[in-house]
């Protein structure tokens, strides 16, 4: 699946396909196995994971047996599919494509669309109650895009993967808005000026009610997810859950409760402001865009330490020239190319950072950079490790 298909993750543009009709080919070559589970849609800039993730543990605290799929993965390529919380077997992921693999070659699939053909085939053979869905990228043209589900989420919409979705807010949240579906409801995580209009519009397309989270009264629950923005993808996933149970679904308060303290017993979440040590203390966040970013630097304000250490590492398609005045000024960095062709060299992340005052070394490789930071520091510092999914996904 890696070596013979193009995958976004890794390779960039030549990977994303706009058009669904290779993956309801899929879909048909498997006998629909999508028709046979509920599902929940989830889009979005930020959060989708996250929110994702906090819906999953609900379900299975609630007592039901709940698929999960979301992308990409850190470490293993059976994070992307679980059921209620363990990864997919390798059996499955063997057997299926041995099973399908004259019709996966001559149909030349991409590896997102392999990937979630496998998740659906895997869901309906072990009969999930429900599937939380996470969609890849965009939200129109993504493969996950052939279900119906029960309700259709969008966190929220910021200005990322603008080579494919457009590069305005309105252009890319009208791709988002492409998982509305007609009569099912659809959630939107955050209220934000330049995307309401676009939804509402596409809900009463199809017929759809919509709701906002910041309108809809809800609890103030916790979470075992430590990063402060956790908190907005609370909030949508606490509306949801209300949406779902006035369409049937059993959902008792406790068992929300402890759902959402529960994310990462449930469901094994990681690189969402996790804490891997203390003395010195070391941080890690996949978040890799301008919003992310943003709520991230916010959050490490208030820590206390000394000295602040940042291991850095990007993509090659990141706008740099947004996301690199974020950062803190008066860190030590140490840059690295994550190992993924889309890397993007050390040398040239240093050259570009020193635009924006931001000063260190160049190591050849994450965990030389990793090593080489957390040796560096002292008790009292605090080690941030982030710029990519791929950067964290070395060091866990």
């Amino acid at each position: 699946m890696f070596q013979q298909l193009p995958m976004y993750q890794r390779v960039g543009a030549q990977a994303f396909k706009k058009d669904l009709s290779r993956t309801v080919k899929l879909a048909e070559h498997l006998n629909n196995p999508h028709k046979n589970f509920k599902s929940v849609h989830i889009a979005g800039t930020n959060g989708k994971g996250s929110t994702s993730h906090m819906l999953a543990s609900v379900f299975q605290e609630a007592g039901y047996k709940v698929g999960l799929y979301t992308s990409p993965h850190l470490k293993d390529f059976r994070e992307r599919i679980k059921v209620n919380g363990k990864f997919i077997p390798k059996k499955p992921v063997v057997s299926f494509i041995n099973a399908n693999k004259d019709f996966l070659t001559e149909n030349q699939l991409s590896f997102f669309e392999m990937t979630v053909g496998m998740a659906f085939d895997y869901f309906s053979r072990v009969k999930v109650d429900i599937a939380i869905i996470e969609v890849g990228l965009g939200g129109r043209l993504d493969s996950t895009n052939i279900i119906t589900p029960e309700v259709s989420v969008i966190t929220n919409i910021g200005l990322d993967h603008t080579a494919f979705l457009g590069d305005s807010i309105p252009e890319i949240a009208g791709e988002k808005a492409g998982i509305i579906k007609d009569n099912v409801p659809v959630i939107i995580g955050e209220t934000q000026k330049e995307t309401t209009r676009i939804f509402k519009e596409e809900a009463k397309k199809h017929n759809s009610a919509i709701y906002f989270a910041q309108d809809l009264k809800v609890p103030t629950y916790h979470t075992d997810l430590k990063g402060d923005y956790q908190n907005k993808n609370m909030k949508t996933a606490i509306a949801t859950v209300k949406v779902l149970r006035e369409k049937g679904w059993e959902i008792p308060e406790e068992c929300l409760k402890n759902g959402l303290n529960s994310v990462k017993l449930h469901t094994s979440l990681q690189g969402r402001w996790d804490i891997l040590q203390e003395k010195p203390r070391v941080i890690c966040d996949t978040a890799h865009n301008t919003e992310g970013l943003t709520l991230v630097f916010e959050q490490l304000k208030n820590e206390k330490f000394q000295h602040l250490h940042i291991v850095l590492g990007v993509v090659n398609d990141k706008d740099l020239e947004n996301i690199l005045p974020l950062f803190p000024k008066t860190a030590i960095y140490y840059f690295s190319k994550p190992e993924v062709p889309r890397g993007l060299e050390a040398k040239i992340l240093q050259e570009k950072a020193s635009n924006f005052e931001l000063e260190g070394r160049v190591f050849n490789s994450v965990s030389e950079a990793y090593d080489v930071a957390v040796d560096a520091a002292l008790d009292e510092d605090l080690v941030f490790v982030g710029g990519s999914t791929f950067t964290v996904a070395e060091i866990i």
